[in-house]
């Protein structure tokens, strides 16, 4: 949703999605793939089979003990960051988004300590990529307001983080379900 979002709001010229081995793969490429038809931006898809090390919902199995929720698969966001990149770079790419919002600094890869880090680390290697958070300072809801996404192209986004149809239960779900009713729409 936070993606699809930022991409509607920001239009860049691509947008990268990695099947890194979670269980929703197949739904977040499909929403992806939608969704960037619909914005008419090219997209590309990276697949990095990294299952054997996840953790959680995410990737089926019992989260680690020290993960702070259910989802937590350790160095997500940062493997993420860096696949893009690597990715990125061949493509021309030199400017990376991530569609980190404000209730994701409840974890330590969603600070804007985390993004400037991991920015900085860019910087110093080859390529000339930086990394950027746009609506780190919102809420979900107020990017929905703020990227002014038409419903039609929302309604393709995919939080489920256990299967390729929404379970209606886990936390990325429930955060969909809330971010719908906060922002005026009912879910069902």
């Amino acid at each position: 949703m936070d993606s699809i979002a930022l991409a509607w709001w920001l239009r860049p010229e691509l947008a990268l999605t990695i099947n890194y081995g979670q269980r929703p793969a197949a739904a977040e490429i499909r929403a992806s793939q939608a969704a960037a038809d619909s914005i008419g931006i090219q997209h590309h898809v990276i697949g990095a089979d990294l299952s054997s090390l996840g953790s959680g919902d995410l990737s089926g199995s019992a989260p680690l003990g020290i993960a702070p929720v259910t989802e937590w698969w350790p160095f997500r966001n940062q493997m993420l960051i860096t696949l893009a990149a690597m990715r990125g770079v061949s493509l021309g790419v030199t400017r990376l988004l991530i569609g980190t919002v404000k209730s994701d600094s409840a974890h330590a890869d969603g600070t804007v300590a985390f993004i400037k880090s991991m920015n900085d680390l860019l910087c110093l290697q080859e390529g000339g990529i930086t990394l950027e958070a746009p609506a780190i300072a919102l809420s979900a809801c107020e990017l929905l307001h703020s990227s002014a996404i038409p419903m039609e192209i929302l309604a393709w986004a995919h939080s489920c983080h256990v299967a390729n149809e929404p379970c209606g239960y886990c936390r990325g779900c429930r955060k969909h379900y809330e971010t719908l009713m906060e922002f005026g729409v009912a879910p069902y």
